[in-house]
């Protein structure tokens, strides 16, 4: 089974409202964007659950289209949640904090209508259980800058993988009002 035929197989199964939510096959978009970048595979299948969750809080995402916006959030909490157990599943402690740091904010910069979220996403995803990520986190956070985050995932994963996934990234949120 794929990524997203695993991500969506297991809303189905939770829950009839996840599963009416899916978008028919043919209308998914089921085109991975960070886990490109991850380098342990075992977290490819929780950062891309949880970026769907993240997707239908802020974004248009790519397997589901709910009713409305409260299922929409729900949906998202669930996905949240199962992303991050799925990584847990691994033992990786690291991992599981430095989701809950880019979690934590990248909702910072959503609140505060600012950029940076893709960097974040990029050099969590590049760096995910590795650490060094505090430095340039507390530039994002404190002062807006997103070129340490950047310089950090282009330097573990290559400016090309990088760009693919902002460039991607970048296409879930355009025209979104």
């Amino acid at each position: 089974m794929g990524l997203f035929e695993e991500i969506a197989a297991g809303a189905a199964a939770e829950s009839l409202l996840w599963a009416s939510a899916l978008r028919a096959v043919d209308e998914q978009d089921a085109v991975p964007v960070f886990s490109p970048l991850v380098v342990d595979r075992r977290f490819a299948l929780g950062v891309e659950t949880i970026y769907e969750g993240y997707l239908l809080h802020y974004g248009r995402p790519r397997l589901f289209a709910p009713p409305d916006d409260d299922v929409g959030l729900l949906l998202g909490d669930a996905l949240l949640a199962h992303g991050l157990v799925r990584v847990a599943d691994t033992g990786s402690i690291e991992a599981v904090a430095d989701l809950a740091a880019l979690l934590s904010l990248c909702a910072q910069a959503r609140a505060d209508v600012r950029d940076g979220d893709g960097a974040a996403w990029a050099a969590t995803s590049a760096l995910l259980g590795q650490g060094g990520l505090d430095a340039a986190r507390a530039a994002l956070r404190e002062g807006g800058d997103t070129a340490p985050l950047l310089d950090l995932a282009r330097s573990a994963a290559g400016d090309e993988a990088v760009d693919a996934a902002l460039a991607a990234h970048d296409a879930r949120f355009r025209a979104i009002v």
